[in-house]
């Protein structure tokens, strides 16, 4: 089937007014939901907007916030562009944050981002069932609204712990402003959510390209369970995913991951962000948010491959650590396929070979245009997931198969922990080379609880050693870097100022 990607369509979801049906005269020439919802095509429409805002925020705020934010990339700093940026706040874990809120844009775009789905979400889940077409058709609709809402609120609860809990339209003004609700009711949103969409969703062999399926759904709800540690309930979850959802390891690591025109949603793909470069508005651009800078036209030609390859002089973010590089063991083949470098002739800094990241240099045709998917979960995870599942319940030879598939791809040995704590410590390292910038990494040191163990290791070496973190001579971290070790993010500012719950 050919794939169609997801776009973003013209729609308005007026406020309802006065709830009694018999006195509200709708204008049969506005677009509202009371008459844009009475179509199957209606409601494919809104599904597809409800995955629109997954495309800028995994292209602009995602990997800030959680990779980024951790110690597998950095922000290399341009010292000729003066202030301090939120973004290098976020890096410097020095994100200003008072009364449990903060200005930092990036928090507020991701939360705003979030909230667009869930709001989508809610529209379609309130009236689908109030509409007669197929009854295959409407599950499917119905099982990705609800894949996205989980979707939408795990996000979120990961990165701010409590947040309003939003499941119905909002008609009024009044409602808006919700209270804040606590983690483990919206961990429980979230499992219902993911359940319901896991059994109404086709498997990926039966869905379109690039939609949620139950095996994303699944793996979704498999994630949740291991954030709250429980893995008995996460074991046939994923045994489940495995067994019937018809994923497979792609042979070459370097394939597990899509061109900005091919090899999208492959064997090893359960969910991704879908792309495509030209000029619909589809596309992304990530490599040119994340090459080092200040770079010339000539230094950028062989990584992107452009016929019109232009300088840029912009700040350089999700800039690979030196601490991720040492992680890979010698002849590891995931290392090549993921970190190259460049050399920089305009650079300050005195070392001027700066690593980025390969994994997303995709040639393509156009300067600032690319059409690479963003993978959010792949068949790798899931066997991680299990992994680690098996080997927190004491099933350590059983965990050792799962890893090892990993490892054997990546042409290195099978693992040697022989212990519940070394094969933790086994797959806390595994997860860091095999999932490097695909946003994982902030998320486990938060669920594992070693955030102020590692970033605090990690921010007295970049201290101490400025020059090998891409500071010019004699510039260094600001004085409050690596202060703010909190497990999550303030909530917006912008937003608190709307509602009186925070």
């Amino acid at each position: 089937m050919k794939t169609r990607y997801i776009a973003t369509w013209l729609l308005t979801f007026a406020l309802a007014g006065c709830r009694e049906e018999f006195l509200t005269v709708v204008p049969e020439t506005a677009l509202s939901s009371a008459t844009f919802f009475v179509t199957q095509s209606d409601f494919q429409q809104a599904v597809n907007a409800a995955y629109v805002p997954l495309r800028q925020m995994y292209n602009e705020r995602a990997w800030v916030l959680e990779e980024m934010h951790s110690d597998n990339t950095y922000y290399a700093r341009n010292t000729l562009y003066g202030a301090v940026d939120p973004t290098e706040n976020v890096a410097d874990f020095a994100v200003p944050t008072a009364g449990g809120v903060t200005a930092n844009d990036n928090v507020l775009v991701q939360y705003r981002l979030n909230y667009q789905i869930i709001a989508r979400a809610n529209q379609i889940l309130a009236l689908i069932d109030g509409v007669d077409f197929a009854e295959a058709s409407k599950s499917n609709l119905k099982g990705q609204a609800l894949f996205l809402r989980a979707f939408a609120y795990f996000d979120l609860v990961r990165l701010f712990g409590k947040v309003p809990l939003h499941l119905v339209p909002v008609v009024g003004r009044e409602d808006a402003a919700s209270p804040l609700a606590g983690t483990e009711e919206i961990y429980a949103q979230i499992e219902k959510d993911a359940k319901e969409a896991s059994t109404l969703l086709p498997n990926k062999a039966k869905q379109e390209a690039g939609r949620a399926t139950s095996g994303a759904a699944k793996t979704v709800l498999a994630n949740l369970y291991i954030t709250q540690k429980k893995w008995a309930l996460a074991e046939p979850v994923l045994k489940d995913v495995i067994t019937n959802d018809g994923y497979t390891l792609m042979p070459d690591y370097n394939n597990a991951f899509s061109t900005t025109t091919a090899n999208k949603n492959n064997a090893e793909s359960v969910f991704e962000i879908q792309y495509m470069e030209g000029s619909a508005g589809y596309n992304g651009n990530q490599i040119y948010r994340f090459i080092p800078s200040p770079i010339s036209a000539t230094e950028i030609a062989p990584i992107t491959g452009t016929s019109n390859p232009q300088a840029t002089s912009q700040e350089s973010n999700n800039i690979p650590t030196p601490d991720l590089i040492a992680a890979y063991e010698v002849g590891d083949k995931r290392k090549d396929a993921s970190i190259a470098y460049v050399t920089l002739s305009g650079t300050l800094a005195e070392n001027k070979v700066y690593p980025y990241i390969k994994k997303y240099a995709k040639t393509h045709s156009l300067h600032n245009n690319t059409g690479q998917n963003w993978p959010v979960y792949r068949y790798a995870e899931v066997l991680l997931f299990m992994a680690e599942t098996l080997n927190e319940q004491g099933k350590l030879a059983e965990a050792a198969t799962y890893l090892n598939q990993i490892r054997t791809r990546a042409g290195l040995a099978a693992t040697k922990a022989t212990s519940q704590a070394t094969m933790r410590e086994a797959i806390f390292k595994e997860r860091r080379v095999e999932l490097a910038f695909e946003n994982k990494r902030w998320f486990d040191l938060t669920r594992t609880g070693r955030v102020k163990e590692i970033i605090g290791a990690y921010g007295a070496k970049v201290k101490a050693n400025p020059q090998a973190y891409y500071f010019p001579k004699g510039a260094v971290p600001p004085p409050n870097a690596f202060t703010v070790l909190d497990d999550y993010y303030g909530l917006p500012a912008v937003e608190a100022a709307l509602t009186p719950h925070f």
